[in-house]
């Protein structure tokens, strides 16, 4: 005969792990539309510090650190290259303002201590592109990354710091794939790699 103690544990269990796996971040599109211009038609970059967009976002200030060193490894490095080439006639600077709107960022203390039931992580992070010597708009961008609950449980969070990285990677995969010609791309992240995109 079942205990029905037990089967009330495990239905309390079901239901915390069901609960704890949902977000509410999502992204609020699917693709990005290309561009007003080919990034190659500027020849100065300036890309901002990765800002908060709201004080949930700002007190999660260990992830917020972590995704600007990665977007300054995989970005700023790429942008500096491209900087140091020699100024041909006027400078047109294209300024990059990106900003983490949404953030939800399972650390590696709470995963140890609750595994999925601390549900998922995710990231939401937008782009402003102007022309800085004008402030014509050039594109707005966003970019969107998850680690799910039971990924996150089973790597011991190993998947949420992944996750940091990934939204990175994607929001240099687009400043890259829209260098030579104006495509947009997708927002939701793949596992194509920034390093593998040539500007040449």
């Amino acid at each position: 005969m079942t205990n029905p103690i037990h089967s009330l544990f495990a239905l309390f269990m079901l239901l915390a792990l069901t609960t704890g796996c949902t977000t509410n971040i999502k992204p609020s599109t699917e693709t990005n539309p290309p561009p007003a211009e080919k990034f190659s038609a500027f020849n100065r970059f300036e890309l901002l510090p990765v800002k908060a967009g709201s004080d949930v976002v700002a007190n999660q200030q260990a992830a917020m650190t972590k995704i600007q060193e990665n977007t300054q490894t995989i970005l700023g490095s790429r942008l500096q290259q491209l900087n140091a080439k020699p100024l041909s006639g006027q400078p047109r600077t294209l300024l990059i303002e990106p900003t983490v709107t949404e953030l939800k960022f399972v650390s590696g203390a709470k995963r140890f201590w609750s595994g999925a039931m601390a549900g998922s992580s995710a990231v939401v992070l937008k782009a402003k592109f102007t022309e800085k010597e004008t402030g014509k708009l050039i594109a707005n961008p966003e970019f969107y990354s998850k680690a799910s609950a039971l990924s996150g449980a089973y790597s011991f969070g190993g998947n949420d710091n992944a996750m940091l990285r990934r939204i990175a990677n994607w929001f240099a995969v687009y400043v890259l794939n829209n260098y030579k010609q104006p495509v947009g791309g997708p927002v939701i992240s793949t596992d194509v790699d920034a390093a593998s995109i040539l500007t040449e």
